[in-house]
């Protein structure tokens, strides 16, 4: 990708947004539910012009280590971000037990990078 991605939380519309010149390219949509301690990541999308630039990785990793920051955990209904998870399994522990969500982590070997 020839331009610079920047990551940006949008609390207002409730996403993080992967701006490009400007432009929101792609974002995860999250919810944060009455008892602040979790995250709910609903689903990631990218413009298909945008698509096969790891835009989408990207937004995970950051939407990740910002729920790392925080101390929050993750219930998850994105495939994506549960095979990024899988894919990167120092984030597993973010998922919350009790409240996983319906996209499980995959149990299978991280993927080749």
């Amino acid at each position: 990708m020839n331009a610079e991605m920047d990551v940006q939380k949008n609390g207002d519309s409730g996403s993080y947004d992967a701006v490009v010149d400007g432009r929101v390219v792609g974002m995860i949509v999250y919810h944060v539910p009455r008892h602040g301690d979790r995250v709910t990541f609903s689903h990631t999308i990218v413009d298909p012009e945008y698509r096969g630039r790891g835009i989408a990785t990207r937004l995970v990793k950051h939407a990740l280590d910002d729920l790392r920051a925080q101390d929050l955990k993750l219930t998850n209904y994105c495939t994506f971000v549960a095979d990024y998870i899988a894919d990167h399994p120092e984030y597993k522990e973010l998922v919350d037990s009790r409240f996983p969500g319906r996209a499980t982590v995959p149990d299978r070997a991280p993927r080749e990078r």
